[in-house]
């Protein structure tokens, strides 16, 4: 893919972050636009239900420190131009552009689906991962309630769990969090890319302004749950000049424990990000593609495992070096380990993996 990408009809649409709508590359056919028409794509957020076979999905990923993770949502109404997980949406049929972020779709029996396999006897413990493709508290779980529902089986279980979010909503759910934090059962990672006001507003349209994340911490923090932050993603030639304040403004709010990752442009990503560069930016675009390869050896995006999360070159050592370095000034510890040896099915039968 090539970073000449034509934008001039692509405009800005208030709340939404990215700019085109593309069809699905999986469909076996494409949709012809007339450029004068708006194609729809100021719509409404829309839902669809499905429901599922399985809801723990399992990876073998060794730069990712867990092993099973869990999303109750397809799609995000954050709208955040960088998500690495724009491209699922073209397995759905959907676009990876804006139908990511108004074409949503719940898994409505998520909740009995974990009871189920939680219930399994050959279940074994281990920490799940909460939100890592989707936000488990994007706005519409505000009336769906499915993240609510799946902590309330994980504290049945006594089964630990890591979430990873930045939406507001986290803060109704400080009741179950501290009761599973009272166990170690829990931490948390509030997920903050910069602290430039107007540059987090374009980039996350619909997500919480950073003094509201930065409340959570707090927040959370006072509640006894073990909160970190998560500098996601460092976009090299645009947020990398503020990992130092946020690390600091984060253990001000009471945050432990701190992690990053390197900006990636997976499939649809890489043209998704050019436009709105494009459109946003475009006095700064070249430098900040510039940038990005340098991280990335003279490419845009590298899937290899060891690279990805970090990138390579002296211009990501420099980054990592920064990050080790303001951990260390500003007192940060590595997270708490979780507790599985209290995991339990419904029946009170210890599990198989104790």
């Amino acid at each position: 893919m090539s970073e000449s990408v034509p934008i001039g009809r692509f405009t800005p649409r208030r709340g939404r972050g990215a700019l085109s709508n593309a069809d699905s590359r999986f469909l076996q056919w494409r949709r012809e636009r007339d450029e004068e028409a708006d194609d729809d794509m100021s719509a409404p957020t829309r839902i669809r239900f499905e429901r599922v076979r399985q809801i723990i999905t399992y990876n073998r990923s060794p730069d990712i420190p867990f092993d099973r993770s869990l999303n109750p949502y397809r799609g995000c109404e954050h709208g955040c131009i960088y998500c690495f997980a724009r491209p699922s949406h073209a397995w759905l049929g959907m676009s990876p552009g804006l139908d990511f972020e108004r074409q949503l779709v719940v898994k409505e029996n998520a909740v009995q689906r974990l009871r189920e396999t939680l219930s399994r006897p050959g279940y074994r413990c281990s920490p799940l991962a909460l939100g890592v493709n989707t936000d488990a508290y994007q706005p519409l779980e505000r009336h769906q309630r499915l993240t609510r529902g799946i902590l309330e089986v994980l504290a049945d279980f006594q089964h630990p769990v890591v979430v990873i979010t930045k939406g507001a909503l986290i803060e109704r759910d400080l009741d179950l969090l501290g009761g599973m934090a009272d166990r170690a059962l829990v931490r948390v990672y509030l997920s903050v890319t910069s602290m430039d006001r107007q540059l987090v507003a374009k980039l996350e349209p619909r997500a919480v302004s950073v003094a509201r994340r930065l409340h959570l911490i707090r927040r959370l923090h006072e509640r006894g749950i073990p909160t970190g932050v998560l500098v996601a993603p460092v976009i090299p030639g645009l947020t990398d000049d503020q990992l130092e304040r946020v690390l600091y403004e984060a253990r001000q709010a009471g945050a432990g424990f701190a992690g990053y990752t390197m900006l990636r442009l997976p499939g649809e990503v890489e043209e998704l990000f050019v436009q709105w560069l494009a459109a946003h930016l475009p006095q700064r675009a070249a430098k900040v593609m510039a940038r990005i390869r340098a991280v990335r050896a003279g490419r845009l995006n590298d899937g290899v495992f060891g690279r990805r999360m970090r990138g390579e070159g002296v211009e990501a050592d420099l980054i990592a070096q920064r990050f080790r370095l303001a951990c260390k000034r500003y007192g940060y510890g590595v997270p708490p380990v979780l507790e599985c040896s209290l995991f339990r099915p419904p029946s009170g039968q210890l599990s198989l993996s104790l």
